[in-house]
């Protein structure tokens, strides 16, 4: 613990010296859809542990990070306490059920017994020091290796975590409001309730307000296990006017996000609100409950200027909506998004453990290597004069393709499409010999065009021409799934 803390304090005197006008991670000025980290243009991308680095003690988020930033990639994703699922949910190594005794809270724990998964009770009165400690630590760490943290304070309660809960009534020895239906819990139903998530709010807030990799994040998946959202709606909304009361008097400003749930202009849809300032995604289009996928988000509230995230796909390589080739799925699903527009991706990873925070297993080395190929393919453009844009493809994607593009028309455009069936959740590839020939619309101009594998980022073909304005066709290489293509203007 003393190494840990000495690392810190050195980071953060670094951080001192060298960022006398450094600010938090914002929307770029010159176009909203991205971010300005760093002085820098930004996008985010990564393959994620399922948000329980800070909260389980046992997992080295050092070697995680190391991970992360190895691939090139520079985000990352926690909730910083309060939901916590049982030992076992999904798997038997999910970060984010950790064994009581590696259990980590904002709370202290008290001298009672009686948590529910064994030990103590928590003192809702007394703050946790260590936790602050490993929280700032954690942050630190991550800023030195360039990567971005989204710090989402909540997820929807179910059966299952809500007993896990620090703040659920047996579980501290405040004996705190007896809320024992978990749909109540995040709504303005309970006033001692919601006096406790404030305080917790509050002061995370204060902690992290130091840090410029750093978003804030409100609710994941609010309504998803049946809260109404009539009722979770106006407690999002109590709760981004707390955020900016607590700023207000802080000397940074960050980033909040919140996820869309819903009908687009419903209750939990914050687009419009102007101290919301990332839109929330989850999964491609829309499941089942109605969560907005990152597909729908881009085609539906892209006008809103500002940030687009898909913060969470499938629990690779896990859940059975991934089939087949999947890290496929995962790919298609990731190139689609951004080339179509997005400002960042994060794929949920089960292939972070304890045993093995670095993400070692071979499954994992296809879906690192793509997103890492993703980010420089995005990276190779001027992307921030890019938009949406699939309009300069005239004819020939085949039936049954999916396909997004951005462009600078006249001078720089990007194009993926993929051959995938799409399922609630996620997409599943259809492996062929695949061959297209393509007619683009682009003005006259000398181009050079560029075939590019996803899985890889190799260049599979190039091809210079001189073109006199108007229709011109393209052939892509054969593929078995997916494939890009970049085209420049010389100048």
């Amino acid at each position: 613990m003393l190494t840990m803390v000495k690392t810190f304090g050195i980071l953060v005197l670094l951080g001192a010296a060298a960022g006398g006008c450094a600010e938090p991670i914002r929307a770029h000025p010159d176009n909203p859809h991205y971010y300005l980290f760093r002085g820098r243009p930004t996008i985010l991308i990564t393959s994620a542990e399922h948000y329980g680095a800070v909260i389980n003690r046992a997992f080295d988020y050092n070697a995680y990070l190391d991970a992360l930033k190895s691939h090139g990639l520079n985000y990352t994703r926690i909730y910083p306490a309060a939901f916590i699922e049982p030992e076992g949910t999904f798997h038997p190594e999910n970060t984010l059920a950790p064994k009581s005794e590696d259990l980590i809270q904002p709370w202290v724990r008290s001298q009672t017994p009686g948590y529910r998964s064994g030990g103590n009770r928590f003192d809702l009165d007394q703050w946790d020091q260590e936790y602050f400690r490993r929280l700032k630590d954690f942050l630190a760490q991550a800023d030195a290796r360039g990567i971005v943290v989204e710090v989402c304070f909540f997820n929807a309660q179910n059966r299952g975590s809500w007993p896990m809960s620090p703040l659920f009534w047996k579980n501290n020895i405040q004996g705190a409001e007896h809320v024992d239906d978990f749909n109540d819990v995040q709504t303005l139903k309970h006033p001692d309730m919601v006096r406790r998530q404030e305080e917790f709010v509050r002061r995370i807030v204060r902690e992290v307000n130091s840090f410029d990799n750093v978003i804030l994040e409100i609710c994941d998946e609010p309504t998803v296990y049946g809260t109404p959202r009539a009722l979770a709606g106006p407690w999002i909304g109590h709760l981004v006017e707390l955020i900016k009361q607590t700023e207000s008097g802080l000397p940074k400003k960050h980033l909040l996000g919140q996820q869309m749930m819903g009908a687009i202009g419903g209750p939990i849809d914050f687009t419009s609100n102007p101290d919301v300032s990332v839109i929330v995604t989850q999964y491609v289009w829309e499941t089942p409950d109605e969560q907005v996928g990152g597909m729908k988000a881009l085609d539906n509230v892209y006008d809103r200027n500002k940030p687009i995230d898909l913060n969470e796909t499938g629990y690779y390589p896990l859940d059975s909506w991934y089939e087949g080739d999947k890290a496929g799925d995962v790919r298609v699903e990731a190139w689609e998004f951004m080339v179509g527009g997005g400002s960042s991706f994060n794929n949920l990873n089960a292939l972070y453990t304890v045993r093995d925070p670095a993400g070692r297993a071979a499954g994992n080395a296809p879906v690192l290597q793509t997103m890492q190929s993703l980010k420089q393919f995005i990276e190779g453009f001027d992307f921030l004069k890019m938009r949406p844009d699939r309009s300069f493809v005239v004819s020939g994607m085949p039936a049954g393709a999916h396909y997004r593009g951005i462009s600078e028309r006249g001078k720089q455009y990007a194009l993926y499409h993929h051959h995938s069936e799409l399922k609630p959740y996620v997409y599943k590839v259809v492996p062929g010999a695949y061959e297209e020939r393509l007619i683009l619309d682009l003005p006259s101009g000398t181009y050079r065009v560029d075939w590019v594998t996803p899985s890889t980022g190799a260049v599979l073909s190039t091809e210079t021409f001189s073109h006199p304005g108007g229709q011109r066709s393209v052939s892509t290489p054969r593929h078995a799934v997916d494939i890009a293509l970049r085209i420049k203007r010389n100048l």
